[in-house]
Formats: C-alpha cells, structure tokens, sequence
C-alpha cells in the first residue's frame, strides 16, 4: 500500500493537465495573482469527465496541440503531389515537420505564463542520442546526409515530448480518429488506382496512394489497423460500428491490393495478438455492453465488406500485365494469397526480391563487423556501401539497407546498439508491466497501451523488410506511439527506466521556446522551398531530356531550345542541392544517348562529388571522357572503378572500349569475346563486341553479338535483325539467303506498324519480294 500511495502521489505531480477542477483553479489563482490579473476575469474551468474507455472523444479546444498532431496524421497520409516535380514524402515531410513545430508553438504559447513543472522521460534520450549522433557525424562523414538525418530525430524527438506533455487518456482518441481517417482517405486512393487505373498521383509501383510505392503505403496503414480496432471497440452508437467497421475492412482490403508480404505478416501477427487484447480487457469496452443486433453488424459488415470489396477485379491495364506475367492475382484477395504463398517458395530466396536484400543485408553486415563503434555516420550507408558490397555485385541503385535494424547499426555504430537494446528494453518492460499491474489506475491504461504496443510490435515487424522509419507518416506514427506509452507512464506514476520526471518551468521558458519554434518555422520555409524549387527544376530538365530520347530525332535544332533550357534547370537545380542522386544522373543518362558526352560529364561528375563510390557512375564518366578524346582521365576513372569492383559487367565493358580506343584493339577484341561467352555483358559490351567482331572479321561473334542484343533489349530488334539480315546476305564468309530472310522477316515483325514502311525499305530489293 505504501509504494502504491507514493506512485499515485508522484503521478499527481506530473499530470497538471489531469488535475481535478479544483485543483486546476487552484493552479490558476495563483498563476493569475503572480501576472497581477484579475482572477474573475478568467472563464470558469470545466470539469473533465471521470475517464471511460466508453466515452466519445472529449475535445478540450484550449490546447490546440493534439487537434494539430491529429490533423497531421490525417493530412500526411492523404494528401499527395499531382504531378512529378516534388517527391511524395517530400510533401509528406513538409505536412509532419510544419505540424509538429506549430504544435510546439502552439504549446509553448499556451504555456506562457505556466510555473508548473512540465513532464520528461527517459525515451526522450532515445531520439536526442541519435540527433546528436548526427551533429557530430557531419564533421567526419556526409554532412548533407547527416545533417538531413538530424534534423529528422529532432522533429521525431520534440514529436516525443510535445506527446508526453498532452496526450491526456481523455485526448488520445482524437489522435486515433486521426490515424484511422488519414488511413481511410489513403486506401481510398489506392482502390480507385486498383479498380479505375485512377492517375491522379504519379506512382511507381502500383497502386501507391499517395506513396508513390505501394510497400510504403501498406507499411502505414497497417500500423493503423489496431487503432481501428480500439476506435470500434469504444463506441455504442449502431450507425458509427457500422461506419468504423466497413472503413476497416476498406483498409484492410486495401493493404491487400498491394501485397506487399510484410504487412501481411504485421496483419497476421494483429490477428493473433489483437483478440486476446480485446478479450483480456472485455470489461473496459464499450462493446462488452452491446446488443446482439450490434455484435451481428459489426461482424456482418465486416466480414462482408472484406469479401465483397476483395473479390472486385482490377481495372488498373499494369496490375493486368503482372498478372499475366507473375500470376499475383486479380482482385485484392487473390493478391493477398499469391503474395503470402510466394513466401514459402525456394526461388524468392534465390532469384526474386528476397535474393537482392540479402545481398544488401550481407554487405551492410559486413560494414557492422567493419565499424562496430563509430558505424559509417548518419544517413552514409549508401555513400559507403559500394566499399563493402560482394565482388562483382552492385548495389548503387539502393538507397536504404530494407531493413532499419541493420541500417541503424551500420550508420551510428555503438550509439545505434544503445538506441535498439533501450527501445527493445523499454518496450518489453512496458509490455510486463501493462500485463502485470492490476490496479485500478492501471486497469484504466491498458487497453490503451496494449493496443499501441500492438501497433509498435506491427512497426518493427515491417522494419525489418523496409525503411518506414524515414519516411514521414509512419516516422511520425513511431514517434506518438512512444509518446503515448510515455503519457501513460506519468499518469500511472511508474519508477525506474519507465519512469517521468519533472522539468522546473518558468513563464520565461515558454516565451523562450515560443520564439525557438518561430525561427525554425521560418528555417522550415525556407528548406521548403528550397527543396521544391531544386526538385522542381531537376524533374522538369528529366522530362525534357526524356522528351528529346524519345523524339528519336536528337539532332533536330529544333531541339535546341529546349535542351538549352534543359541545362539551365539542372545547373540551377543542382547548384540548390547537389545531392539529388536518384535523379540528376538520370539527365546526363539521356544526353550521352545524343551524343553530348561534354555536358552528361559535367552532370555525372556533379553526382560523384556527393557519393564518391559509385562504379556505374564512374565508368560512365570514363565513357563520356573516352569519347571526348580525354582518355588520360578516361583512364583515370577506369583505375578508380576497378579498384571498388573490379569484377563489375559495367567495368568489363569500360576496358574493353578504352582498349579499342587507345590502340590495343587485338586485346579489346578478345577480352570481349571471353567476356561475352561467360555471359558477363551489358549493352556498351555487345556492342563492342559487333563492332570488335566484324573488324576481326569474326562474323559469328558478330552475329551472336547483334542476337543477344535483340534478345535482351527489345528496342534495338530492328536495327539488330537487319544488320544480321545485311551479313548473311552479303558477307562470303557465311551467306546464307534463307538465314538473310529469316532476319529480315524478323526485323519485320519487330518494326511498329508506323515504322514497318521505313523498315521494309532497308531491306535490299532482292528479298523484299520473298517477305
């Protein structure tokens, strides 16, 4: 009885917000005597409602703080960009960073005059261990990447603490109606891309929602799932089970459209957990009140709107298209099933997707066993990874490891071991606890905590085949989880690691911070735009140089202008941010094909002063220099590849061209023969090999040469076949008419119907009758 009375005490002094009326006023008085107001000036305090599981969300409008973060968790799902010129989470990330610093604002104004202590806990050091990492990691490693990264576990870490210092148990399902809207608004995006082929939302894999991919998509609305559940579990009202209960099952239809295998596995892990939650605290909700005509709807809408919405076929022509190529399935539950299945086949180990992220959790293990202490700095694990990845594999086209867990070891060393055994620490006691505790204050918590720890065990299920840790909704959704499991920490008074303490706090502090949120809401604008007016101009250079490739017609000058408006974007663009690497190659990409080695160079090496390892790159530049006549820092580029991967295809075929250029033709001529009957070749490869192979006279390497190149790139089956057409039609060493014909017919069959004219008449006139 002791230690219980001194629990409840300690929890009445960190809780000021769930003080009684009495107390509160009490509070106020005083506050007011000590601004020298008048205290009858003051609105009268309302009483807040003894707490129930079973009560409607109670708003207390004063502070505005939850009803942003609410908001946040509403608009950051569902809204997206309309078009290609911003990111999708760099959208997303504007909403949570503008969110969370004008909530702070928010709080910190509303607190100005307050004197009491405000509330810490011990998983505030959690985010702040890692910001201060990446401070300090921007002296040695990446410091864009670095600073990026810091900036991330501050807005995550002030998340936390403006969480534990208003989240009230009375205020906490406002978040959750938040959470599950935001979900529902997503999932209704991602069903018209399913069923309609709906385009509003530039996607890639699809349907993405508002995502751009579909993984990161269902990776949140999973997380969601069991703060549906809770919402369901609370209300009375027949016509909001039924609202709450069809919404669920549109999310949970949703997630199955995407197949995306992890969440399949966190929805089978809720499956399992959530009817013992709901069962073991029966008593607490509302439902265990309910009518059997109440219970019956609730299943029946359920169950019937996951059946009946899984089994519409998609109407999206690319979801056809997989179908028909990889049997994934024509309506949302065929998907689930054929996804989940997939996971007990052999060649998804070996062959698919699992296969590929093996190779990048080999090699980011690789970095751990390398950098136990010091990891590679905040957010370096791209700049770093071509340094440790297998001999002859690449991996520069990754950005994240797909696995949070590793990537956090391998960038923060020591401090991410700490971070990962505190957070596992915490959450297992916690989990002990909420199971363990049986009083009544307790009793009132767990329902609420043990949905959470549900949703938190379905976050780090998904963060072990992705990265939802960075991107912005379900970062922000981690950052409430803890602080709601904080919140209730200090409400129930624990001690130890799960332990609240206080904070003095004076007028001053708050007018402070007030101040501190303003000028990082104005540095917040200013990345803002920044990062719009950057990502904007390189897209806009991307779209152009894909418009020119695919005219077929680069050396039209009326291309000219809009290539000289081209370059003017991407200098512009990567002078505001040089470190756009997913896309600014992509520009350089599309010039080489054009012949402008000069600029794609120029843009290549932009690119390589932000991430030094790239092979690809590298040799791309070594192409560009080669063909410039610059082969001294052709073979500069060509040393410096071949010492990270000197096994690479895209190396191979850099050697064997900067061979052929620099007079070693007879050495190129059989590299390229070995190279190709070992199967280790790329386009630029084939291609020397034909030309190699026809100045060696060495027609059947020739010949192979130009198959192999019509097999594997479709796009150049035309020129391919006619070439070959031309050597067995007049070559005396192998002619052979019936094989020129058999070419030719192909070459035929290849040209799109508009070109079939232009293609027929390349054809010399002695076969054009026979085809």
């Amino acid at each position: 009885m002791a230690t219980k009375k001194k629990r409840n005490a300690a929890a009445a002094k960190l809780q000021p917000t769930d003080r009684p009326a009495a107390a509160a006023a009490s509070t106020a008085a005083t506050a007011d005597a000590a601004a020298g107001r008048d205290p009858a000036a003051r609105p009268p305090i309302r009483a807040l409602k003894p707490p129930t599981l079973s009560l409607p969300v109670e708003i207390v409008w004063g502070d505005w703080t939850v009803i942003i973060l609410a908001l946040m968790m509403f608009l950051a799902p569902a809204v997206g960009v309309p078009h290609e010129e911003m990111l999708q989470d760099t959208l997303k990330s504007i909403v949570v960073s503008f969110a969370v610093l004008g909530a702070g604002l928010m709080f910190f104004w509303r607190q100005r005059n307050r004197r009491d202590a405000l509330r810490w806990h011990a998983l505030m050091w959690l985010p702040l261990a890692l910001m201060f990492y990446a401070i300090g990691s921007m002296a040695w490693s990446h410091a864009y990447l670095g600073g990026v990264e810091a900036i991330r576990w501050f807005i995550l870490g002030l998340l936390l603490w403006l969480g534990l210092n208003t989240l009230s148990r009375e205020r906490v399902p406002l978040l959750f109606w938040g959470i599950h809207w935001g979900a529902v608004v997503a999932s209704l995006w991602t069903a018209l891309q399913f069923w309609t082929d709906f385009r509003y939302f530039p996607q890639g894999p699809n349907p993405a929602s508002t995502f751009v991919n579909r993984n990161f998509f269902a990776e949140f609305v999973v997380c969601t799932l069991p703060f549906s559940a809770m919402l369901i579990a609370r209300v009375k009202d027949a016509a909001l089970i039924a609202l709450l209960a069809f919404s669920t099952a549109f999310n949970l239809v949703a997630i199955m459209m995407t197949g995306t295998r992890s969440a399949l596995l966190a929805m089978l892990a809720m499956v399992l957990v959530l009817p013992v939650i709901l069962y073991r605290y029966r008593k607490q909700f509302a439902f265990s009140a309910w009518s059997a005509r109440s219970r019956i709807l609730l299943f029946g809408v359920l169950l019937g709107s996951t059946l009946g919405l899984g089994l519409i076929h998609t109407g999206n022509p690319k979801l056809i298209e997989e179908h028909r190529l990889e049997q994934r399935g024509m309506n949302a539950l065929e998907r689930a099933f054929a996804r989940s299945k997939s996971m007990t086949q052999t060649e998804e180990y070996t062959q698919r997707s699992f296969s590929v992220r093996l190779v990048m959790w080999k090699a980011t293990a690789r970095i751990i066993k390398a950098r136990p202490f010091s990891g590679v700095g905040a957010g370096a694990w791209e700049v770093d990874i071509p340094l440790y990845q297998d001999e002859g594999s690449q991996l520069e086209t990754d950005y994240y490891v797909h696995n949070e867990i590793l990537q956090l070891l391998a960038e923060y060393g020591l401090v991410g071991w700490l971070f990962l055994l505190a957070l596992f620490g915490y959450l297992s006691l916690a989990a002990w606890k909420t199971l363990r505790d049986d009083s009544p204050e307790a009793q009132a918590e767990a329902p609420m905590r043990a949905i959470t720890l549900l949703a938190m065990l379905m976050f780090l299920i998904i963060s072990n085949a992705g990265f939802p840790w960075r991107m912005a909704s379900t970062g922000a959704l981690f950052g409430l989880m803890l602080a709601i499991l904080g919140a209730s920490d200090a409400r129930l008074g624990y001690s130890g690691v799960t332990a609240c303490t206080r904070i003095p706090w004076k007028p001053a502090y708050s007018r402070a911070g007030a101040v501190v949120m303003m000028v990082y809401l104005a540095l917040a604008t200013f990345i803002t735009q920044q990062a719009a007016a950057s990502e904007s101009k390189i897209v806009r250079a991307v779209k152009l140089a894909l418009a020119v490739s695919q005219s077929g017609d680069y050396q039209n000058p009326k291309w000219d202008k809009t290539k000289r408006e081209m370059l003017t974007l991407i200098k512009e663009g990567t002078d505001i941010n040089p470190h756009y690497r997913k896309i600014t190659p992509m520009v350089a990409d599309e010039m080489a094909k054009w012949g402008d080695w000069k600029n794609a160079v120029w843009i290549w090496e932009s690119v390589l002063s932000s991430r030094p390892y790239v092979v690809a790159i590298m040799s791309n530049v070594a192409r560009g220099y080669a063909q410039i006549g610059q082969n001294e820092k052709a073979l500069e580029y060509l040393t410096r590849a071949k010492a990270l991967q000197p096994k690479a295809t895209s190396v191979n075929s850099l050697e064997v061209i900067l061979l052929s250029r620099t007079g070693n033709e007879p050495q190129a001529y059989r590299r390229s023969k070995e190279l190709m009957e070992a199967g280790e070749y790329d386009f630029d490869l084939i291609n020397a090999a034909y030309v190699l192979g026809a100045r060696a006279k060495d027609w059947p390497m020739a010949l192979k040469a130009l198959e192999l190149r019509s097999q594997r790139w479709p796009e150049q089956a035309v020129d391919g076949w006619l070439k070959i057409g031309n050597i067995y039609a007049s070559v005396a060493e192998v002619k052979d008419e019936s094989k020129a014909l058999a070419a030719y017919k192909a070459a035929m069959a290849a040209a799109p119907e508009a070109n079939k004219a232009a293609t027929r008449a390349q054809i010399p006139a002695a076969y054009q009758a026979r085809l």
